[in-house]
């Protein structure tokens, strides 16, 4: 086999037209990267948005299920009969328990519509949802998240 020796200039003049002539790859690394850095505050809104929402969800949940749990408290024929109090401890003691707040802690109010027929107990549990994004921007426009539920039971 011949070996044939190239003068040097045509050997940097392939060279540097291998150098010159890079495929498209290469000169778009750095776009992934800067487009992820515009979208990520976007998708870190867009899921803490779903865990806050999610949070207010089952927080609305746990008062509705501490108004039933003060109305059956309630209902239930016992002498003496059952006090307001009582029905009060007893929704705070389920509702404290079980709310989950991401924002400074609200109070569980709890009150006893009026009843023109004696023979219902009306329950109604407010809480105020602070959470570290929506219910801050809401208490910002004037109107915070208050989550309410009211339980109507039948007096046995």
């Amino acid at each position: 086999m011949d070996h044939v020796n190239y003068p040097l200039e045509v050997c940097a003049g392939a060279l540097a037209g291998r150098l010159s002539k890079r495929p498209a790859r290469h000169s778009q690394l750095g776009a992934a990267t800067v487009e992820f850095g515009l979208l990520l505050p976007l998708l870190v809104l867009i899921l803490s948005g779903i865990l806050e929402f999610g949070l207010a969800l089952y927080d609305k949940a746990v008062i509705t299920n501490a108004s039933r749990e003060g109305a059956r408290a309630g209902i239930v024929l016992r002498i003496p009969a059952v006090t307001t109090n009582e029905i009060r401890t007893r929704v705070l003691n389920y509702a404290g328990n079980s709310l989950v707040g991401l924002g400074a802690a609200s109070q569980v109010t709890v009150d006893f519509p009026v009843q023109t027929d004696p023979d219902h107990l009306a329950v109604r549990v407010s809480y105020t949802f602070r959470g570290l994004g929506l219910g801050n921007l809401l208490s910002a426009m004037g109107s915070p998240l208050v989550l309410t539920s009211t339980t109507v039971m039948v007096r046995e």
